[in-house]
């Protein structure tokens, strides 16, 4: 259902026709992208800590002017698209404003890189991930220099989960204890793994009832205290009717695995699941703000 990206790339020359293969690639079927997203404040909190976003990008070819066949120069169009999700946390309205601003810098971040990808196959697997890690190493450095300039600011940090689409092609990229899920044939799928103590320990061998308890403590968050953070990125092969799910822990938290798949069986249209599934957490007691942003698939018929 997911496979790992392969390893980085090792050589150091290639025949021009291994450029080629790289340069030019064959077109896939397009794909219909169909998404919704909602955030709520929650039954507890005061503030939203929560952040989403979803973005469309597209670059396109088409002939002004020829004295050939205009038929044979049909208009090109490649898409893809973005969704994020963030969780602040920090005292006061700190939480909230480190969400914000990881959001707004990939955003300005986006407009200076020096060329878009379009498909998955436009720049090698360690390229890729070279990317990722740079957006976040500029966004944390955008909190932490905040941070220095307003002292009360100190020590707040946010989780970041993004899922970039090109086609069938999903790139999830991940810090924190937001999380990706796909939903295929019915069955829910969990593709990030929790940067939290539980989790740590869980993979350790220590009994999950334990565990759980720690579940709130984080090991690895975008911050603005500057330490190391480690990005998680995979890379999912889309098909007909999968859904891709990113949420915050509002939802993961509040509404068992169960649940999501009963609600997303159950509702197809991804704005109503959106708001069936914080309805279930707020029906469950709503204790956090909850995030969620689902986007479906399908063949252009």
């Amino acid at each position: 259902m997911s496979d790992d990206l392969p390893p980085p790339d090792t050589e150091f020359y290639a025949q021009p026709g291994d450029f080629a293969s790289r340069f030019f690639v064959d077109p896939k079927t397009a794909v219909r992208v169909r998404f919704g997203s909602a955030s709520d404040t929650g039954l507890v909190r005061e503030n939203n800590e929560d952040h989403f976003a979803v973005l469309h990008r597209y670059r396109s070819q088409n002939m002004l002017s020829t004295n050939l066949p205009r038929e044979k120069f049909s208009a090109i169009r490649d898409e893809a698209f973005a969704f994020v999700v963030t969780d602040g946390l920090g005292g006061a309205a700190a939480g909230e404003m480190a969400s914000r601003v990881v959001m707004e810098e990939a955003w300005e971040l986006s407009a200076q890189a020096s060329s878009w990808v379009m498909q998955f196959h436009n720049l090698s697997s360690q390229q890729l991930r070279e990317r990722l890690e740079s957006y976040a190493l500029r966004m944390q450095q955008k909190l932490v220099q905040i941070s220095e300039r307003y002292p009360n600011t100190k020590g707040m940090g946010t989780t970041w989960t993004t899922a970039y689409i090109m086609g069938w092609d999903a790139v999830i990229a991940h810090i924190g204890d937001s999380r990706a899920y796909i939903f295929r044939d019915g069955k829910l799928k969990q593709l990030t793994r929790d940067h939290t103590l539980a989790q740590a320990m869980k993979d350790s061998g220590m009994t999950p009832g334990v565990a759980d308890r720690f579940h709130h403590l984080l090991t690895n968050v975008l911050d603005s205290i500057g330490g190391e953070t480690i990005l998680d990125v995979e890379h999912v092969s889309l098909q007909h009717g999968d859904r891709l799910l990113l949420c915050t822990d509002g939802l993961s938290d509040m509404v068992p695995e169960n649940k999501i798949v009963e609600i997303m069986g159950s509702v197809d249209e991804p704005r109503a699941a959106c708001r069936a599934l914080i309805a279930k957490a707020l029906e469950n007691g709503g204790k956090d703000n909850v995030t969620v942003v689902l986007g479906k698939f399908t063949d252009i018929e």
